[in-house]
């Protein structure tokens, strides 16, 4: 039953397009799924990678560039209130604070004072905010560049009629599987650390960002649209080290340089998402390739991502007009009871 039920996962019909069968890609170097296996020992090897990056290069890079923990009022140990802030909660209700306050026998001014404060003890620093940024800036950098120094030669990256001919049979180029197995490593190790690194307000946005992503990448690779999928990955590539970088003088408080980063980094996300990426998938994708199972499940995945892109160009922007046309009067909207940081870029608009 396994190797029928293996048989009909892999039936042609789904993964080729209408008339081709797996016949017709023997004898050429073609994508093999169990190449992606990699991606498991690429992803550990990411994240080896990331913790010495970040103790050896981002942290003493930080200390050197100024960014600085505040320091924290240290909170008086209370088993009572402890308690509550774990079980049932980080900011008690009015009538919690009035019950607190008589257990612990304290005014209730100070019960507030003692959430607030542990609160704040639990924010992560934003030292490690810097690193985690640092890490990305370098990775995203790398394969952005890498990816352009793969592509710009290439007929197919220029001339979209060039992409399907003689699809299926086209010849994995090796370079190219590696760009692949190094982008799905990546998203992989995200998904593993995200538990561990600053969670944000779009958190629930962030998950199924990148499990979008990776099913796009396992797909498209075994149906070998491995020219289009390069495409679509570099277009994504193209604005996310900018956002690091501008995070990165964020924290180190370089105020006027981060705004202008930011402004270039909302500029080009707005271009390669909202006006190459549909652009790019309706002329490759939709118009010239005909319709079969995966192509439709791949056409599913880009519109989630499209949705998703929408959704952050909005924050963006409302970011920015807050940013002109509220200036210095803008009251910093993450005070001290925000727990949670904010979403993708939003810390960025805060406290300028």
């Amino acid at each position: 039953t396994r190797m029928g039920l293996s048989e009909a996962f892999w039936h042609h019909e789904y993964w080729l397009p209408p008339g081709a069968t797996w016949e017709d890609v023997k004898g050429i170097p073609y994508p093999q799924p169990q190449d992606l296996l990699l991606c498991i020992p690429g992803a550990l090897l990411l994240i080896v990678v990331r913790y010495i990056f970040e103790r050896t290069v981002a942290l003493p890079l930080g200390r050197r560039l100024g960014v600085s923990d505040k320091l924290r009022p240290k909170v008086q140990p209370n088993a009572t209130l402890e308690g509550f802030y774990v079980q049932l909660g980080r900011t008690p209700k009015e009538g919690d604070l009035v019950s607190l306050a008589k257990q612990s026998d304290l005014p209730v001014k100070n019960v507030e004072t003692w959430f607030r404060h542990r609160r704040a003890q639990d924010r992560p620093r934003l030292m490690k905010k810097f690193c985690e940024a640092s890490w990305r800036f370098t990775f995203y950098l790398t394969s952005f560049f890498s990816g352009l120094a793969l592509l710009y030669d290439k007929p197919w990256f220029w001339d979209h009629t060039v992409c399907w001919l003689g699809f299926p049979q086209q010849p994995l180029l090796p370079a190219l599987g590696w760009f692949y197995l190094l982008e799905l490593s990546f998203y992989c190790s995200l998904v593993v650390t995200l538990p561990f690194d600053v969670k944000r307000k779009d958190f629930k946005e962030q998950i199924v960002h990148h499990i979008a992503t990776i099913t796009l990448i396992f797909v498209s690779y075994c149906a070998n649209l491995v020219r289009f999928g390069a495409i679509v990955m570099l277009v994504h590539d193209a604005s996310d080290y900018i956002l690091e970088l501008a995070k990165m003088l964020h924290y180190m408080k370089w105020k006027r340089v981060c705004e202008a980063v930011f402004i270039v980094f909302a500029v080009v996300f707005i271009i390669s998402r909202l006006v190459l990426f549909p652009l790019i998938t309706y002329y490759y994708f939709v118009t010239k390739f005909q319709l079969f199972l995966v192509s439709g499940v791949i056409n599913t995945f880009l519109m989630i991502l499209q949705l998703l892109h929408i959704f952050w160009s909005y924050l963006i922007i409302q970011m920015i007009f807050g940013v002109i046309l509220h200036g210095a009067k803008r009251k910093d909207a993450r005070s001290d009871t925000e727990e949670s940081d904010g979403s993708e870029a939003e810390d960025l608009a805060k406290n300028q």
